[in-house]
C-alpha cells in the first residue's frame, strides 16, 4: 500500500526552526519527484519546494528561497523539508507529495502529483 506520512510540524515561535519529515511506505522514491506543499486557512495549496526527477535539482517557491531547504535521504525513503527563521505567515498545513511521472524544472512545484500524505500542522506564533 503506497503511503505518505508526515511528521515534524508543532507550534513554534518566531524566528525558530523546523524539520518535516515525510516517510515514504510500499514503494521507493529512488525515481519519483517529491515536493512540498502548504495550505493556509483559506488559502489555496501552493508548492514550495521540490526536487526534480529528471535532474535531481530543488526548486523553492520565490518567497521561500533562503529559508527552506528539501531534501531526500534514499536509504530512508524520506523526504525533509528544513524552515529556518518562521514567520507567522508560514503557518499552514504542510503536505509532502511523489509522483512517478517526469518533472522537469519548476513543473515539480505544481500539483502535478499522485501520492499525497494527509499533512502536518505548523503554526508560528509567539
Amino acid at each position: 500500500q503506497v503511503q505518505l506520512v508526515e511528521s515534524g510540524g508543532g507550534l513554534v515561535q518566531p524566528g525558530g526552526s523546523l524539520t518535516l519529515s515525510c516517510v515514504a511506505s510500499g514503494f521507493t522514491l529512488d525515481s519519483h519527484a517529491v515536493g512540498w506543499f502548504r495550505q493556509a486557512p483559506g488559502k489555496e495549496r501552493e508548492g514550495i519546494a521540490c526536487i526534480s526527477n529528471y535532474d535531481d535539482i530543488a526548486r523553492y517557491l520565490d518567497s521561500v528561497k533562503g529559508r527552506f531547504t528539501i531534501s531526500r535521504d534514499k536509504a530512508k525513503n524520506t523526504v525533509y523539508l528544513r524552515i529556518n527563521s518562521l514567520k507567522p505567515e508560514d503557518t499552514a498545513v504542510y503536505h509532502c507529495a511523489t509522483t512517478p511521472d517526469w518533472l522537469s524544472g519548476s513543473y515539480c512545484l505544481g500539483n502535478h502529483y499522485s501520492n499525497w500524505g494527509q499533512g502536518t500542522q505548523v503554526t508560528v506564533s509567539s
